[in-house]
This record gives C-alpha cells, sequence and structure tokens, in this order.
C-alpha cells in the first residue's frame, strides 16, 4: 500500500486535478494507494476573509462566497460526465449552503471563535475531496471516500489540536483492515475530538494527516506532491539561483522547515522520524523530476556541509535584561511559564553567558501580549529596577544556515557573518545549538533577499560572485565599459567565477534601473525613455533595490558626484572612480572616505583617477604594504598635454594641437582642466596621499605656461579664441626647448615634502624625452629603488583606456583583491 498526499496549489484548478488523478491511477495499478488532500486553490484565505466581512450584504464578503461556490461548481461540471454530475453537484451545493449559514450566522453575530473557525477551515479539505473521489468513482476505480474524523482524534485545542496518537493510531489501523479498496481518498487538516467537535491540525495539517497515517500502517515511504519539484537550497522566490536539495536526513529537513522552508512543516516529520519512513517530496507538474528524498541517512554531496537556508519573516525579538537575573535561581523557569501560560510559541532564544540578559524571537502578532505579560510578571523587579522593562524590537527575520555536517567543517560561522558583514547586513542575535546544525541570525527583514542572496552565493553557487552595478555617467568612457563588460561576460564567468551585471544606469538627465539587470544592447533606449536622474534619488534607488555587492560607478568629472562617495559607503556600497576630485579635495573629506571603506567593508578603488588605465596606485599601494617608503615621485600625468606637446612644432599651431586632443578624446570635456595643470595638480596629490603624506591642493606648486588671459576664458569657444591670438607666445615656448635640443613635457614632482607641476625644457638623455603620443611615465624612487627607480609607463589617456581601468578596479572587487 503507498500513501500519497497532493497539495492545495496543486489542486486548485481542472487541469491540475487531472495531473493528480493521472499519478493515482499510475501508482493504484500494482498496489493499493491511500490519498490526503489539501483544500482546492486558496480555500483557508477565501473562508476566513468571508467569515470576517462585517456584513452578510458586505461587497467583500457576496464576491468571496461567490467565488468559492463558482469554483467548486465548474471543476464538477469540468471534470464529471453530465450523466453523473446531479448527485454531485446536489451534494456539493449542500454542503456549500452549510457553510454559507454559517458564515452568516458569524457576519450577523460579528463574533469569529476559534471553534466555529476550525469547523469553517474543515469545508475545504471536506469538500475537496469528495469531489475528488467522485472523480475517480467517475471514472471507473474502485475508490472510497474516507472521513478523517473517524480516525483522527484530538485534543479541544482548536487550531492546532494535539493528535491523541493511541486512539487514532488504533482507528487507523482497524479501519483500512476492513476497508480494503484500491484508492481511499482522505481529507487532510480536518479531525475530530472525543466529544465529536471538528478541529483542525494547524499550519501543514494535511501533510501531518498523511505521516500520521503513514505511521500507523507502517508504510514504506510517503510522499507528498506539490508544486514545486522538492525542497530548495533557499526559497526559489527570493533567490533565483535556488537549486533542489536531492537528499536530505530528517534532521536537517526539521531545521529547514522550523525556520521557514515553506513546502514542508516540521510536524509532518514527527510520526515518521521514529519509524524511519522515507519521505519524497515530489512536484505534481513535473511527475519526472528527481524531488527531494528525507531520511535518517546523513548525505554528504561534494563536500558542502551547508545543506540549506530557511528564512522565518515577520519576527520580533523581545530583550529582557538587569543586574536582577544575574545568579538568581527559577527566573528563566517563570519567564516561560509567561509564554507557556500565554500560548505564545518561542521560535529563537540566546542569553549572554553572563546571564545579564536574554532575548527570544516570537511572532511578531503576538509582540504586544508577550510585553504586557512579561512586565505584568516581572512587575516588582522593574519597580526596584532589578530589570529593565521588555524590550521590543520589530520588523525582523530569522535566517537560518542549516547542515548535519556543519559540526565537522570549521570556519563556516566565519564565512556567514564576513559574507554579511561586507553587504551591510547587521546581526541583531545570534543562536547556535550544541549539535552545530543550524546557525541562526535575526536580522533586518528589509535585508532577507539580500542577505539570502549573499549566503546562497556563498556557500552553493561553486564561489561565483555576483557583482551589481551601477553606472553614473554613459559618454565616452561609459559607453567603451559597458561594451567591454559585454565582450568579457562568458570570460568572467568561465574562468573568473564572476557575474557581472549592470542594474542602473544614469546621465545628467535620466535614470533607468532593472533589477534583473540591463540587456547590453537596449541601454541607450532604456535610459532615454527613463524617469529624471537626481543624485539623492539615483542613490536611494540602489538603497531600495538592496542587492549584495552594489558597486557604484563614476564616469564623470562632477565634484557634486565625487561628494556623494560618502553617501555609498556609508550604505557598504562600493565605489569605483575616474573622477579625481573625491581624493583630491581637501584632505579631512579624502580620509573620510577611506575611513567609511574600511569601517563598512566597501571598495573604495580610483585607479584611473591617475594613469588612466595604468596599474599606478595599485603598485604604490603594494610598495606601502610590503614596507617600502616613497622619497621622490617624477612623472608626466597628463596623457592629453603630451599628446598636445608631442604634436605641436613648427607646423602644428598649439591651438591646432589641443583641437586635435580633444577630438580624439584625451582631454577633460573643458580642456582648460588640463591646460591650466589642475588635472595634473590632483593626480600628484592622490599619488602623494596614497604615499602616505598629507598634502591639500594649495600646497601643490603649479608653474602654469598659460596666459592670463586664457585662464579666465569662460567657454571652450572663448578659450580657442585666446589661444589663437597667444600663439606667438605658445612659439617662442616651442623654440626656446627646440634650440637647446630639448622636448616640452608638463612634469609633477614630490620630493622632500615638495611638490610641484609645471612646463619642463626635457633634454635628451631624460627617461621623459621619448615619451610618445599619449602617453604617461611615473618614476618611484623609494627605500628599496633609490639608485634605478621603479617605472610605470603607458598609455595615460582614451576612453579604452580609461574604461579597462574601471573595469579592471571592479573585478578587483569581485576577485576580493583590494
Amino acid at each position: 500500500m503507498k500513501i500519497v498526499k497532493f497539495g492545495g496549489s496543486s489542486v486548485s484548478n481542472a487541469e491540475n486535478i487531472l495531473r493528480c488523478i493521472q499519478i493515482i491511477k499510475y501508482k493504484s495499478i500494482n498496489d493499493s494507494i491511500l490519498v490526503v488532500v489539501s483544500a482546492f486553490g486558496d480555500m483557508t484565505d477565501y473562508l476566513l476573509d468571508a467569515a470576517k466581512s462585517a456584513s452578510v450584504k458586505d461587497e467583500k464578503y457576496l464576491q468571496v462566497f461567490s467565488q468559492i461556490e463558482n469554483h467548486h461548481i465548474q471543476i464538477v461540471k469540468s471534470l464529471i460526465p453530465t450523466s453523473k454530475q446531479a448527485s454531485v453537484l446536489s451534494q456539493v451545493i449542500l454542503k456549500l449552503n452549510e457553510l454559507e449559514v454559517l458564515l452568516n450566522g458569524c457576519c450577523l453575530l460579528g463574533e469569529l471563535s476559534k471553534k466555529t473557525e476550525d469547523l469553517i477551515l474543515s469545508y475545504g479539505e471536506r469538500l475537496s475531496a469528495y469531489i475528488l473521489s467522485e472523480v475517480i468513482k467517475a471514472e471507473g476505480a474502485d475508490c472510497q471516500l474516507v472521513d478523517s474524523r473517524d480516525i483522527l482524534k484530538t485534543d479541544e485545542h482548536f487550531g492546532k489540536a494535539i493528535v491523541n496518537f493511541t486512539l487514532s493510531n488504533s482507528l487507523i489501523r482497524s479501519f483500512f483492515r476492513e476497508n480494503k479498496h484500491k484508492v481511499s481518498i482522505i481529507p487532510g487538516f480536518v479531525a475530530e475530538s472525543e466529544s465529536k467537535q471538528i478541529t483542525t491540525l494547524g499550519r501543514g495539517g494535511s501533510d501531518y494527516t498523511a505521516a500520521i497515517i503513514a505511521a500507523a500502517l507502517d508504510m514504506e515511504s510517503l510522499e507528498i506532491w506539490t508544486d514545486v519539484s522538492g525542497i530548495y537550497t533557499a526559497d526559489p522566490k527570493l533567490v533565483k539561483q535556488a537549486r533542489t536539495i536531492k537528499s536530505l536526513s530528517f534532521q536537517e529537513a526539521m531545521e529547514l522547515s522550523h525556520f521557514g522552508a515553506k513546502v514542508l512543516y516540521s510536524p509532518t516529520l514527527q510520526p515518521i522520524l521514529a519509524k524511519n519512513i522515507p519521505l519524497y517530496v515530489k512536484n505534481t507538474f513535473e511527475p519526472e523530476a528527481a524531488g527531494t528524498i528525507i531520511h535518517h541517512t546523513i548525505p554528504r554531496i561534494n563536500g558542502n556541509a551547508v545543506r540549506g537556508i530557511s528564512n522565518i519573516d515577520h519576527v520580533a525579538l523581545i530583550t529582557l535584561e538587569g543586574p536582577g537575573m544575574v545568579g538568581v535561581t527559577g527566573f528563566s523557569e517563570r519567564l516561560f511559564e509567561v509564554f507557556s501560560k500565554a500560548e505564545i510559541n518561542i521560535i529563537f532564544i540566546t542569553q549572554a553567558s553572563s546571564e545579564y540578559s536574554i532575548c527570544f524571537a516570537i511572532e511578531e502578532v503576538e509582540a504586544e501580549r508577550a510585553e504586557k505579560k512579561i512586565n505584568e510578571e516581572f512587575h516588582l523587579e522593574i519597580t526596584e529596577q532589578k530589570i529593565k522593562p521588555a524590550l521590543v524590537e520589530k520588523d525582523l527575520s530569522i535566517i537560518a544556515v542549516v547542515g548535519e555536517n556543519m559540526k565537522n567543517h570549521q570556519g563556516i560561522s566565519g564565512k556567514m557573518f564576513s559574507a554579511l558583514g561586507r553587504n551591510n547586513i547587521n546581526i541583531r542575535a545570534i543562536a547556535q545549538g550544541a549539535s552545530e546544525r543550524n546557525i541562526s541570525t535575526i536580522i533586518a527583514q528589509k535585508n532577507v533577499r539580500k542577505a539570502l542572496n549573499t549566503l546562497h552565493e556563498a556557500f552553493f553557487e561553486e564561489d561565483v560572485v555576483q557583482l551589481n552595478l551601477f553606472i553614473m555617467g554613459v559618454g565616452n568612457v561609459g559607453s567603451r565599459f559597458l561594451e567591454q563588460i559585454d565582450k568579457q561576460r562568458e570570460y568572467l564567468f568561465k574562468y573568473l567565477k564572476l557575474n557581472v551585471r549592470v542594474i542602473g544606469l544614469a546621465n545628467s538627465r535620466t535614470m533607468f534601473f532593472n533589477e534583473e539587470g540591463i540587456v547590453h544592447n537596449q541601454w541607450k533606449e532604456s535610459l532615454n525613455a527613463g524617469e529624471k536622474c537626481s543624485l539623492d534619488g539615483f542613490i536611494e534607488r540602489i538603497r531600495q533595490l538592496n542587492l549584495r555587492n552594489s558597486v557604484f560607478v563614476d564616469m564623470t568629472a562632477s565634484e557634486e558626484v565625487a561628494r556623494s562617495y560618502a553617501s555609498y559607503l556609508y550604505n557598504s556600497i562600493g565605489v569605483v572612480t575616474c573622477n579625481k576630485i573625491a581624493c583630491a579635495s581637501d584632505y579631512d573629506f579624502y580620509k573620510r572616505l577611506k575611513d567609511l571603506s574600511r569601517k563598512y567593508h566597501a571598495p573604495f578603488l580610483f585607479e584611473t583617477s591617475v594613469g588612466a588605465g595604468l596599474p599606478v596606485i595599485d603598485t604604490l599601494k603594494n610598495l606601502i604594504a610590503s614596507g617600502d617608503r616613497i622619497h621622490k615621485i617624477e612623472a608626466v600625468l597628463s596623457g592629453s598635454l603630451n599628446f598636445i606637446f608631442n604634436h605641436f612644432d613648427d607646423t602644428t599651431s598649439f591651438d591646432e594641437a589641443v583641437e586635435m586632443a580633444q577630438a580624439a578624446g584625451y582631454t577633460e570635456p573643458n580642456p582648460l582642466i588640463d591646460l591650466s595643470g589642475i588635472d595634473v595638480q590632483r593626480k600628484l596629490m592622490i599619488l602623494v596621499r596614497e604615499s602616505g603624506y598629507k598634502i591639500e591642493f594649495h600646497e601643490v606648486e603649479n608653474g602654469g605656461f598659460l596666459p592670463e588671459s586664457c585662464l579666465k576664458a569662460k567657454s571652450t569657444t572663448e578659450l580657442y579664441q585666446l589661444l589663437k591670438e597667444n600663439r606667438s607666445h605658445f612659439d617662442a615656448l616651442y623654440y626656446a626647448a627646440s634650440k637647446v635640443g630639448g622636448k616640452l613635457k608638463f612634469v609633477a614632482s614630490f620630493e622632500q615634502g615638495v611638490a610641484r607641476v609645471g612646463l619642463q625644457i626635457i633634454p635628451s638623455d631624460h627617461d621623459f624625452y621619448h615619451l610618445e603620443g599619449k602617453d604617461n611615465i611615473i618614476l618611484f624612487y623609494t627605500d628599496r629603488y633609490c639608485e634605478q627607480p621603479l617605472v610605470v609607463k603607458g598609455a595615460g589617456a582614451g576612453a579604452s583606456v580609461t574604461a579597462s581601468g574601471i573595469f579592471a578596479d571592479v573585478i578587483r572587487i569581485g576577485n576580493k583583491n583590494i
């Protein structure tokens, strides 16, 4: 004999009922089969909504009851031949009329007791079982309808009745010895007290019914058919990468079900645990799928000690603390007695080793009642200030990491907490049993999705890290960056285990977000159709999305955007930027950004702020980290100025060379920033600060070469006009260098605490003389590189190399190489 249970959502319409019947037929070919049935669809919610309606004439009441009535009648008409419908419809309508009388009574009296609620709720399963049995009979099968009230006896704890196993087991065995049919249909969830009052078995009661019968009859196995293919590593509605767990121990399943795994409820396992009856969780829509098997064997798959992650939402944390608790015998007993008398279930508990405080989690709906009861019980101690009044915190959730073999693996809790910490998920409380089968934490409910995805990535996704990028500025550099991401996507996933997604884009006018990732070849259209952009609105949307491994990428030259970095870092959102302003602003702001980055585990990378794609800052960081000390820096840090002076000669005027550099995308949007030396001042400041020295912008000497009139240009057009008017000035600079066989280079230097930038004539034997095109060069003189400097040289301007430098910083974050 086999026993199966079909879930409510799996039999919510005619098509799904036919699927169930096909499975029943298949399984009853060689064996008799007992089928436990849940209510069709969301009957529980429908019925309670109807019972709580204000009036029988209330539109909501009429609508709800009409839904219930039409739903059941339609199923009968769809599945039973017309010639056999009359008697079935008659019985269904009779039961619905009874139900309507009950609902009318509740509405008229304005009262709904637990006893009446159980009676009303029983109609869902009873009607569903009756209709299903008639459908199977209509197809000619040997089928009987078993009234679960005849075989399941309970106390009168309405809403979650306690089963009398001695009596129930006896009745179950006796009934099935005397009644042998090929198919038996039994309503789940519904039972009866010894005084003949209808009771229900609480949440997951239909699964529990099936397990009770399976244990009483010593079945070989129990199958629960639902609408998912087994138990998942996490809630698949919240974690898209969640996958089916093929095998679980009873203990692991018990922990997962206790901490919110929706497919299975922990009472289901209790009857079959002692009998060692394996439980299969299968999918009605995919009967061939393996599903999950739960049994005594402790599985070990690929050495992963963590088997699943689950969560309970709408939790309240209650804390009781005070010196009056320390060493007081019986204090905990009094506290737990409060909950016992109030029939409030404690989900989670932890106590400080000093006994100074104890905290526990309960369902949020019970929080106010619990707080009142606790304060009443300990009124004297509170009055005498031995303990504080109960502190209640709401809007919380429990996240539990579960695995039978966790106790044999070191570092799991560290991995769990570091992953949550990196994503700014604050832990309010922690509990871990001596069995080490689960580690439970309480966090803010708003962080549940992020926490589940973060932990799932850490324990189940083969070290694949998902990076969620939010990009501000999509001009030349930004568009090249997006192209590079798309081109390298498969490589990153295959070889570096990185899944890089662009979630948000913004320019000066609009912004656009897509939580599933912006389609690479449609980003322009999406951004054009986006909403109005604002800096506050952009970061607020990132906070609302609350995605793990979020990174803000700034590709602007905006001071306002640079000043917003602190808000991102404070929220544990990484920042990658080519914008020099933040790190070249006042020293206190620079230091604050670095401190926020460390405090909130938010990467702050700005490699491309100096040298575009060259590894200048990374090289400098490695020198300092390894104990070296910088004494002197000499550098050509402006690719645009180097390009200009390399093309400025007796055939190409200075203003023409500037136009060429801007057309090639080597200058800032306003070329005056490059020509004035401000850009180089900022870059040198960043290098000096990263070398460990404190320096402000005004301390960098600027030996500028522009005439005063050019420095006062109010627009790019005016600047070019003034450059033309001052050609003789620039020609004189060129001929002065040419006369001595030198070349013009705009050089940055730092030595003995003095920082300078300015135009220099470079002789032919100098390292800078042969610096071609838009290249940069940086010479570091250190304790270790004292005679011959460490040289970093290469392209220092251009959209592609800058984009590649930003991309490298993003990859560093993904590889945690920061």
